[in-house]
């Protein structure tokens, strides 16, 4: 048999006052006269008992739920983006909201559903997610609602987005290969992505490429190469085997992700080069592998925590969302990874 719900009356009994006074008391009210005393033995009255405010109740007269729906495509089931979940959930439940979480799996017909199941739901606001920086179109149903696109960009749609700093990463890792001396002997793989599946690249990779090339161009450096390839661990290992056996030695290498660095280690200790004594090496995303290579790899950091806490944070402002982009900088990670140009 469960137990019997403490209810607000119970709390203005034990504390001796009126169920109304009680009520201004737990809600915080300044509109009526509530002595101290009063509004003391309240709260305590209200600890001891275990008191909890009825949700539904509240709802009603506040004509809010304290709860914020998530809609994203695979983030739940990816490890390199949990933090986003934890972020959100974190700032979320430091502001009294609930946070449903739904992960669609890239099936619009299944995003569809869970978008009008949150809103029949009566969710106050809602967060639309990826698993990485894309351009989407947002279901018909959240026009006009209050929401945050989070790790995407929707052109038309009037609502703020939140992003990495993907440019500014980019010039950051060119300043970390030329303040230790690498103006000359530079290769980039993994390029903007620019494969057959994303012949235009990808955001990310056309960001990051962008930032690189405009600090070198600044100092009239360059890259020697650059080298388009999915950014995937055989990949790295298979481009740098490949551009190694054309005779090409490369003094600096910029990997556009932690999976293609460690590939690229694979590639260069098999050819006798070590990091960063021939070879430094700089990426993107601070993965867990990127403090397990060794040497450890200096890279710029996915700020995934931060990416959830903002869109929280966001969407529980007050006034009306503006539809902006919000990026969130990639802290460079500094390691071993980046030594000074062989000879010198």
């Amino acid at each position: 048999m469960s137990e019997r719900r403490v209810t607000m009356a119970d709390v203005a009994r034990r504390a001796g006052v009126s169920p109304t006074t009680a009520s201004f008391a737990l809600s915080g009210r300044t509109d009526m006269r509530v002595s101290d005393a009063s509004r003391e033995r309240v709260l305590e009255a209200a600890r001891e008992l275990g008191y909890r405010p009825n949700v539904t109740a509240r709802s009603l007269r506040t004509k809010s739920t304290q709860t914020i729906g998530f809609v994203s495509d695979r983030i739940t089931t990816t490890p390199f983006a949990g933090d986003v979940i934890r972020g959100a959930m974190e700032a979320a439940r430091e502001r009294e909201y609930l946070l449903f979480i739904t992960e669609a799996g890239g099936d619009r017909d299944t995003e569809e559903s869970l978008v009008h199941a949150l809103l029949d739901r009566q969710v106050d606001a809602v967060i639309y997610a990826s698993m990485f920086t894309r351009y989407v179109t947002p279901p018909k149903a959240l026009f006009g609602r209050r929401v945050v696109l989070l790790n995407c960009l929707a052109p038309g749609f009037d609502a703020p987005s939140v992003v990495p700093d993907e440019l500014e990463a980019g010039r950051d890792a060119a300043r970390a290969l030329l303040a230790a001396g690498h103006a000359e002997g530079l290769w980039v793989i993994g390029g903007h992505q620019a494969v057959p599946a994303t012949p235009e690249g990808i955001i990310a990779g056309n960001e990051r490429m962008r930032g690189l090339e405009e600090v070198l161009r600044a100092v009239g450096a360059r890259p020697d190469g650059v080298v388009e390839c999915d950014w995937d661990t055989h990949d790295g290992y298979r481009e740098v085997s490949a551009l190694l056996a054309a005779g090409h030695r490369p003094r600096a290498m910029v990997c556009l992700t932690d999976r293609v660095s460690m590939g690229a280690y694979q590639a260069l200790g098999e050819a006798g080069l070590s990091v960063p004594g021939d070879v430094s090496v700089v990426s993107f995303d601070d993965q867990d592998i990127a403090a397990a290579l060794r040497p450890a790899l200096t890279t710029l950091k996915l700020p995934h925590c931060r990416l959830g806490r903002l869109a929280v944070e966001l969407i529980l402002g007050e006034g009306p969302l503006e539809a902006a982009v919000h990026r969130v900088p990639m802290p460079l990670q500094e390691r071993a990874s980046i030594g000074a140009p062989a000879g010198r």
